[in-house]
This record gives structure tokens, sequence and C-alpha cells, in this order.
């Protein structure tokens, strides 16, 4: 079942928490766009074995939000192409700012 509840950005403890949606093995590694609920569509170049997608998912974010890795978690999905992520520091607003900038152009 599909849900229509829009997603948006909330606050978690000490920061931000949103959904994102990978599609790993893709071409190149970026943001593409947001889903009809809120979630972030992001490419990702990596396999999504051995966890290398959810490395690859943390550290492009790192360099996107320009903080470090360790401020970043996946806290729910790890084994799923439907993730809940966490940063640390960042106001929903800030995050958002920062994704919709990061937007690759298509």
């Amino acid at each position: 079942m599909i849900s229509h509840r829009k997603f948006h950005f909330h606050h978690s403890s000490g920061g931000t928490a949103f959904a994102v949606r990978v599609v790993p093995r893709s071409a190149k590694t970026e943001i593409v766009g947001f889903m009809e609920d809120g979630t972030v569509r992001i490419h990702l170049t990596a396999p999504p074995v051995e966890g290398k997608a959810n490395q690859q998912l943390i550290e492009f974010l790192s360099e996107i939000f320009q903080i470090k890795p360790s401020r970043i978690e996946i806290a729910a999905g790890e084994s799923s192409k439907n993730k809940i992520v966490t940063v640390e520091g960042l106001s929903p607003l800030e995050v958002e700012q920062i994704l919709t900038e990061n937007l690759q152009q298509r």
C-alpha cells in the first residue's frame, strides 16, 4: 500500500530527519528530485552490497552539507531503498535549502 502522507523535514534530537529513496548502481551520484510525498530521491553509483551504497550516501550527504560523515546517520532502512536519514546540527529549513540548491537540473 502506498502512503499518501506528505513527509517533510522534521526536527530530530539535535538536527533534522528526512526520508530518502536511493537508486543504487546509477550512472552518477546526484540528488534527482523530491517525490510526491516529500521523499528525497538520490541516485548512487555504488551497488547495494556490503553497505557500499549506504556508505556512499553518507559520504555524498556530508559533502553536500559540508559536515563530518559522523554527523549523518541512517536511522531506519539500512537494507532498504527507502531510508530515514538524520543530520545533526542543521535545521529542517537548512537541510531543505541545501538539498534544493544541489538538485540536478534535468
